[in-house]
């Protein structure tokens, strides 16, 4: 069965009633016959029809066995880190999600639990860098933003030889173009607000588990800590997952245009798009996803917040705002927005310059995106030429 045929099937009829749409049940507490004795669901904080629907399906898609939906991102990646214990260490990708830094960093950090950040795309860094006290790999391949790629098979190897377990967040690509568990790994997370859901008008999260002992654990986590995704959030994202296929196909259309386009403009330093052949990893995201996303970041010649800032602020289809994945098209800085927490030092070791720019490529036709950026990037050289002839004159 092809991915897309697959994708519109894992959404199931409602045996009920045989609505083609997932019912919402819209209830806090479910009546019981008596005590303990229920149809499967006694308090919609620990479980609810519309939510276990959508987990079904992401557990299907990503080819795990079982999976939570969370009210955020950052709610399920929380969950993953409640798996581990004070004294244990956290080994991850350096160019991480501005959210998971802070959470790993500002939160976690003070319970005892240590995380080292390295350059992920080199499996040598990795086996330096892994330690009797790495419990957890976290990895986001394509990264957030500089769009590096890891070789989740051989970190999953190396993970397991240690005992560890290897998260990897499947956001950007999605299950449409990449299943991480297939590859080797124990846990996906997801910003489903993203891709998932594809349509920005939702926040959620969800972990998908390689084996069911593993899903118990974190549904224990979940039900324990109550960051639930409420039940119309679940049926969003099951609406978004029903033309999952078809917007990231055409996403991964355009971004590939609007890369190649950046690659040969003479203002633009750096394009990082793993469509790329001259992208430094394009042969491992080649192989492990079927296409490449609606990602594309670029920095500029002229490295400096200030000039991000004039393109940033000067396009018209292009909106800025934070997140990603949607119908229409998004950029940010990433900078002063969602990587603003990482400090200075560590952004830029990273690969997070000053001038990068993140575009979330979306669905309009790809030559108005392209015009949109163009004439963004000519305001920076006209008011280079401005600065140049005040200070003749």
């Amino acid at each position: 069965m092809s991915n897309a045929t697959k994708l519109i099937h894992s959404i199931p009829v409602d045996p009920l009633t045989g609505s083609i749409s997932v019912p919402i049940y819209q209830t806090s507490t479910f009546v019981q016959e008596a005590p303990g004795e229920n149809k499967g669901y006694d308090y919609a904080r620990s479980n609810n029809p519309t939510r276990q629907v959508l987990e079904n399906i992401i557990a299907e898609l990503e080819e795990g066995q079982a999976a939570s939906a969370f009210a955020s991102g950052l709610a399920a990646i929380d969950a993953v880190v409640k798996l581990l214990e004070s004294g244990d260490e956290i080994l991850a990708v350096d160019d991480i999600y501005g959210g998971a830094f802070r959470l790993f960093t500002h939160i976690y950090a003070k319970f005892g639990i240590k995380v080292k950040y390295v350059d992920t795309t080199d499996i040598v860094n990795v086996l330096d860098a892994i330690s009797a006290k790495t419990k957890l790999v976290y990895l986001e391949t394509p990264t957030n933003p500089t769009l590096k790629i890891s070789d989740i098979e051989a970190i999953a190897k190396i993970a397991h030889h240690n005992g560890s377990l290897l998260c990897v967040d499947n956001t950007f690509a999605s299950p449409a173009l990449q299943q991480p568990i297939k590859l080797g790994a124990d846990l996906v997370v997801h910003s489903a607000t993203k891709y998932l859901g594809g349509h920005s008008d939702l926040i959620a999260g969800l972990v998908v588990s390689s084996t069911k002992e593993l899903g118990e654990r974190i549904k224990f986590i979940q039900n324990a800590s109550g960051a639930i995704l409420s039940p119309h959030d679940s049926w969003l994202v099951i609406r978004g997952i029903e033309t999952l296929h078809l917007r990231v196909k055409e996403h991964s259309r355009n971004a590939l245009l609007v890369a190649q386009y950046l690659e040969n403009h003479p203002g633009v330093d750096k394009v990082y798009y793993p469509g790329l052949k001259t992208h430094l990893n394009h042969d491992i995201a080649a192989r492990q996803q079927s296409d490449f996303g609606g990602i594309v970041s670029f920095t500029l010649k002229e490295d400096t917040t200030e000039a991000a800032k004039i393109v940033v602020c000067s396009t018209q289809l292009f909106k800025l705002a934070e997140s990603l994945g949607g119908v229409k098209s998004l950029l940010c800085h990433p900078a002063t927005m969602t990587h603003k927490s990482i400090p200075a030092e560590k952004r830029i070791a990273a690969g997070v310059a000053d001038s990068l720019i993140r575009l979330s490529v979306g669905l309009e036709d790809a030559n108005d995106l392209i015009q949109d950026i163009e004439q963004a990037l000519n305001k920076v050289e006209e008011l280079k030429n401005k600065a140049s002839l005040a200070s003749v004159k």
